[in-house]
């Protein structure tokens, strides 16, 4: 790009109500500012939403992270928003997700049930998303659930970045997966910090309940990282934090992309024998529970090198790559 003007171009940034404050350091990193959009719940609950400047042959970002206690009025926020920009004649419309709602519901893991995170892609996908950018999908085939592109980042090189500031022996530092999905993420991530990787198998008896049934690895005196996708009401990773503890392990530190922070999480953490928990801001932290155990980093910087190598059609594949990242 010769200049800030061509960027900026035909490329407008639209933020829903889930998440406005990444939404405004993706734009700062951007170097823009957010379009103007008007967006309203009526008295019955219904959602408005109307563009306050013209976006006709632009391409559209529209930013909402799909998480939190109003999850669903924000996946039809953006499902309104989506349609309202291309019915105003919008080029293109990338939906944003830096978190995806339904994630975990991704596959029949008993009879009668839905697969909710296909639904989901169906929906942007008929609402008119053309293409999308996500983060630390809970399982990465859910991009096979759309017909049209998607960009899926990972926040690994963030987190590595992060830990290496620490300067950890190396040798004495062992990356934990808290369960035999997330082994190969936490394998790279073990690679990018150039220690070892233990493995934990979990068992679910019931929805927002486990059990640590067994662990493959020596930890025993070392320091220890747990890495997953998400962490929802603690109950996870206090069983994982727990298992280790009983092993012998060192002090422990946990990091996970998604703080989706439900129910008694705060109040889990604090009781947990875990020196820092690292997330990234795809949900909102509140103010109040940063100045603990909770460690906040930006994936500002990360979400705006891609919307701008998308607009730009450059390659986006060195941001969900590790092995390019860095």
């Amino acid at each position: 790009m010769n200049s800030q003007t061509e960027m900026t171009k035909g490329l407008m940034v639209f933020s829903g109500r889930s998440n406005p404050e990444l939404a405004n350091q993706i734009a700062d990193e951007l170097g823009i500012t957010l379009g103007k959009v008007r967006l309203e719940t009526f008295a019955n609950g219904e959602v408005y939403a109307r563009y306050m400047e013209s976006v006709r042959g632009a391409d559209v970002f529209i930013i909402q992270s799909l998480s939190g206690k109003h999850v669903n009025d924000y996946m039809m926020e953006l499902l309104i928003m989506v349609d309202a920009a291309k019915r105003a004649s919008a080029r293109t419309v990338t939906a944003v997700l830096p978190y995806y709602g339904y994630s975990r519901q991704d596959r029949k893991a008993a009879a009668r049930e839905p697969i909710s995170a296909k639904l989901v892609a169906d929906l942007l996908t008929v609402a008119g998303v053309n293409r999308t950018i996500t983060i630390d999908l809970h399982q990465g085939q859910i991009q096979g659930f759309f017909d049209t592109p998607v960009n899926h980042l990972t926040a690994l090189s963030i987190m590595a970045n992060y830990f290496k500031t620490k300067n950890f022996d190396t040798k004495n530092l062992v990356v934990v997966s808290p369960d035999l999905g997330r082994a190969k993420a936490a394998h790279k991530f073990a690679d990018i910090m150039e220690c070892d990787l233990a493995i934990m198998h979990k068992d679910r008896p019931k929805h927002n309940h486990a059990e640590i049934t067994a662990l493959i690895g020596d930890v025993a005196g070392k320091t220890c990282i747990i890495n997953d996708d998400m962490i929802d009401t603690v109950g996870s990773l206090a069983a994982a934090i727990d298992t280790l503890k009983s092993n012998g392990a060192g002090d422990i530190y946990a990091c996970a992309t998604h703080p989706v922070f439900s129910g008694p999480a705060y109040e889990r953490l604090e009781a947990c024998p875990v020196k820092e928990v690292v997330v990234t801001n795809t949900i909102p932290v509140p103010l109040d529970h940063q100045d603990g155990k909770i460690k906040v980093l930006s994936v500002a910087p990360l979400f705006a090198r891609a919307i701008k190598n998308v607009f730009s059609n450059g390659s986006v594949s060195e941001l969900f790559d590790p092995d390019f990242a860095l």
